[in-house]
């Protein structure tokens, strides 16, 4: 039995998909993909359960014998990625493709993953759109050149209710990369385009073997030449991190860098180690110690090994609050660029179009006319102890703190629910990792009954008001979706006070539309 299409149960009739996005061809492709690997991304999924169940990483003393081999690379960059001073993210949509392509920056970013709230009529539009975009039906300016096209899939633990074999749900990776890679794969191949993708959720070198396995299957299915596919790995979970160099090293064949991200990184930090004593979320930057350590340690991994380091992301708009914020915004953008490309990092993720040509400009005199500073490198290893020193944070614990990780957590649920993956909150974007971190902050400071700098505790009653009043702030304020704002506050109290989740997204998928 092949994939099938199961329909939406919505009140409307969702639009149909563009005939050939699901023709036969392309669920064959996809069941294959699941006959072929299903059971094997479960078992690496539940051996990362039992790893965590274990307890809290601990540091190894002694580098693996893949770091302490000097002899092994990674394959130089494809023409194409280069040069990435600016990396554009935003969702897969129409209106934001359109902007991205216009934006002047080196690569877009199409993300189906942390933007993406995965309805039917998201998940297909977003293929549609990348078909436009490849097919040229949405093209860049006249004398702007288009940026080069990576694609962030969904992450291994996720499905795709929508897509079945056998009446059980494909994964939504699956599903992603083995429409893209049968539409498209031979296309982008043809012009030296990839495919291109960013990997997230990465947390064992199991999972890269997987993922590595994934796309050689693919690979072959198009009638494509070995290592075509090019990844960057998102290192966003503590694991990878402490096994960065193991997993650049499975992938070391189609590897196009590792990128530092932020918001997933800090989330998995206080998920993998529960009285990790962070501050308020904002007040951990990329210069915080244990942050330095992690940044530093992917710039020498990857520059050790030929490949591009990538730091991110630039969350702040500089947009919607006047001309003094949005000055403050682009300002702190720079600073954090320049911090970055100070540091050996060959390029910077941003939120918004109107931050390219801020975080470009520090990049091109950083690196001197250089596409990139894979040649900056460092002889000194930063090792799993520094990587782990979270002691070192420091900072404040307010009750701003907690209303901010309440308020983003509570609008960008409302805003997910009702199709929506990607919101400004407080003058910042937010998306699935911004509020895994939000609400994984409110849940460690209520289990641990913290005292705030006020001298407020934490307790279950205390959460109960702050969320009252930002559900008063959201209904008053009129930007905010008031459809699903009951079920996101439910939603909110499950997540923080309720039994521990791997990701905030599974609990809130079955409430999808």
């Amino acid at each position: 039995m092949t994939a099938t299409l199961v329909p939406p149960t919505t009140a409307t009739a969702p639009a149909p998909p563009r005939p050939d996005l699901l023709e036969p061809a392309a669920l064959a492709v996809v069941e294959r993909l699941h006959r072929t690997f299903e059971d094997r991304r479960r078992a690496v999924l539940a051996e990362t359960d039992r790893r965590r169940a274990a307890g809290p990483p601990q540091p190894e003393l002694d580098p693996s014998p893949v770091a302490l081999d000097p002899d092994w690379q990674v394959a130089p960059p494809p023409a194409a990625l280069r040069r990435r001073h600016v990396e554009l993210t935003s969702p897969l949509t129409r209106r934001y493709a359109t902007s991205a392509m216009r934006s002047g920056a080196d690569v877009w970013l199409a993300d189906l993953e942390d933007s993406l709230s995965p309805t039917w009529d998201n998940v297909r539009e977003a293929h549609e759109v990348l078909a436009d975009v490849v097919d040229g039906r949405i093209a860049p300016d006249e004398g702007t050149p288009a940026p080069t096209l990576m694609v962030r899939p969904r992450a291994l633990h996720l499905h795709e209710r929508h897509l079945q074999v056998d009446g059980e749900p494909v994964a939504a990776s699956f599903a992603d990369v083995g429409l893209l890679v049968h539409h498209h794969g031979r296309t982008l191949a043809a012009r030296g385009l990839g495919p291109f993708l960013y990997l997230p959720k990465i947390s064992s070198v199991a999972e890269a073997e997987l993922w590595r396995d994934v796309l050689e299957h693919l690979e072959r299915e198009v009638g494509l030449p070995t290592a075509t596919i090019r990844t960057t790995v998102l290192i966003e979970t503590l694991p990878a991190a402490l096994r960065m160099e193991e997993i650049l090293h499975v992938l070391r064949d189609r590897a196009a860098g590792l990128n530092a991200g932020r918001w997933d990184y800090l989330f998995s930090v206080l998920k993998e180690v529960p009285d990790a004593p962070l501050p308020d979320r904002h007040e951990v930057t990329m210069t915080s110690s244990f942050m330095r350590a992690f940044t530093e340690r992917l710039v020498a991994t990857c520059h050790r090994r030929g490949t591009h380091a990538i730091a991110g992301p630039a969350s702040v708009l500089p947009r919607g609050a006047g001309w003094r914020a949005a000055g403050l915004a682009l300002a702190r953008v720079r600073a954090d660029a320049d911090t970055f490309a100070q540091d050996g990092f060959d390029g910077s993720w941003v939120a918004h179009p109107d931050l390219v040509s801020t975080v470009r400009g520090v990049y091109r005199a950083v690196a001197c006319g250089r596409d990139h500073q894979i040649g900056r490198t460092r002889p000194d290893r930063i090792d799993d102890v520094e990587l782990l020193d979270f002691a070192s944070a420091g900072g404040a614990r307010t009750i701003e703190g907690l209303r901010a990780n309440v308020r983003a957590c509570l609008r960008y649920l409302a805003s997910w629910l009702t199709g929506t993956g990607a919101i400004a909150v407080d003058g910042e974007m937010e998306d699935a990792a911004t509020a895994e971190i939000a609400r994984m902050q409110v849940r460690q400071w209520l289990r641990q009954r913290t005292v705030l700098d006020e001298g407020i505790q934490v307790t279950p009653a205390l959460v109960h008001r702050v969320l009252a009043d930002e559900r008063q702030r959201a209904e008053s304020g009129g930007d905010v979706p008031l459809a699903r704002l009951g079920d996101a506050v439910a939603l909110v109290l499950e997540l923080v006070e309720g039994a521990d989740v791997e990701f905030l997204t599974e609990v809130a998928y079955p409430r999808l539309g």
